[in-house]
């Protein structure tokens, strides 16, 4: 499956981060996005409780053939709290209900949003496989998955994408995952590509986020690490001068550098934000101040664990031990 070097990731046009956007003001910025030329929304079953879905579906009719349209499964909210499920039963069942939000007949991209420890991988892979040949989806994606996954997985279907968190400050993928995806010939989409808007330089300070922002809950925006971190954007706000380009255009270029196979979805609510981030493809950042961005943000200087152990414990993607 050919995928653009750069897609949108919609979650934050629903939830996690903050007081979403209004539906109209979502709807008008994801078609500003499809007129801007994007051609991939990644959406999911969990994002707004299938209201992301609904949006996304709303903002591509009539143009459904301009975008590579993704979406998840396997993790829901039930009953207002949200529950990881990879039975094929639960599966079949949400690719219909996102079939059914999106307005579509077919979804060309669907994961399984997170494996289910309870269920054979290959029993929810298998599930997703009779799917494809239903012409439901039109291939299979993993998210959050370790290489020992990747090949069970493989073992059962072709796998067109694994999608994991990547960026200059969460390195998970350099542990075998990047690696493997080029070997295999499967995509690496990396979610959460600027830090959650660490790299964007977005965040001034952590405590003035909304009370439900989900980045609360996260260790690195936490006061015993975010004075560490904090101390990195100086530098990183003069290398983005000196590459002449926004930061997020920075941390982008950096990903892009990593592998053909590798895809950011970075998500916004702004549509010049997402400008910017789609004009990355054209630039050309000098090699040598890449390897400076990788060196002076990397597992080594940036303080705390990416996950709290509850988020840890959801996820089977390669780990750094007691820093995760």
């Amino acid at each position: 499956m050919k995928l653009p070097h750069i897609g949108l990731g919609c979650m934050s046009l629903s939830h996690a981060y903050g007081v979403p956007p209004s539906d109209e003001d979502a709807l008008t910025m994801l078609r500003t996005a499809l007129d801007d030329g994007v051609q991939m929304l990644d959406t999911a079953t969990l994002y707004g409780g299938g209201r992301n879905e609904e949006l996304v579906g709303r903002a591509i009719r009539g143009r459904r053939d301009e975008v590579v349209l993704a979406s998840k499964g396997g993790m829901a909210m039930v009953n207002g709290r949200k529950t990881i499920d990879g039975r094929p039963e639960t599966l079949r069942l949400q690719v219909d209900a996102s079939l059914r939000r999106l307005g579509v007949d077919h979804i060309d991209l669907y994961y399984l949003h997170r494996w289910d420890t309870t269920v054979p991988i290959g029993e929810s892979v298998g599930a997703l496989a009779e799917l494809v040949a239903a012409g439901k989806i039109g291939a299979v994606g993993l998210s959050e998955i370790s290489v020992a996954r990747l090949r069970e997985a493989l073992a059962v279907a072709p796998i067109a994408a694994v999608q994991n968190e990547y960026s200059l400050w969460s390195r998970n993928p350099e542990l075998g995952i990047l690696q493997a995806t080029a070997i295999l010939g499967v995509a690496l989409v990396s979610f959460a590509p600027l830090g959650r808007g660490f790299l964007s330089d977005s965040i001034a300070d952590p405590t003035q986020l909304a009370e439900k922002d989900i980045r609360r809950a996260m260790p690195r925006f936490q006061a015993e690490h975010w004075t560490t971190n904090a101390a990195l954007l100086p530098e990183w706000r003069a290398l983005a001068a000196e590459a002449a380009c926004t930061p997020a255009q920075l941390a982008l270029s950096w990903l892009l550098s990593r592998g053909p196979h590798v895809v950011p979805i970075p998500g916004t609510t702004s549509s010049q934000h997402h400008r910017e981030n789609l004009a990355v493809t054209s630039l050309a950042v000098d090699a040598g101040l890449l390897r400076r961005a990788g060196e002076l943000i990397d597992t080594a200087s940036v303080s705390g664990p990416r996950y709290s152990p509850t988020q840890s414990a959801e996820v089977d993607a390669e780990s750094f031990g007691s820093l995760e």
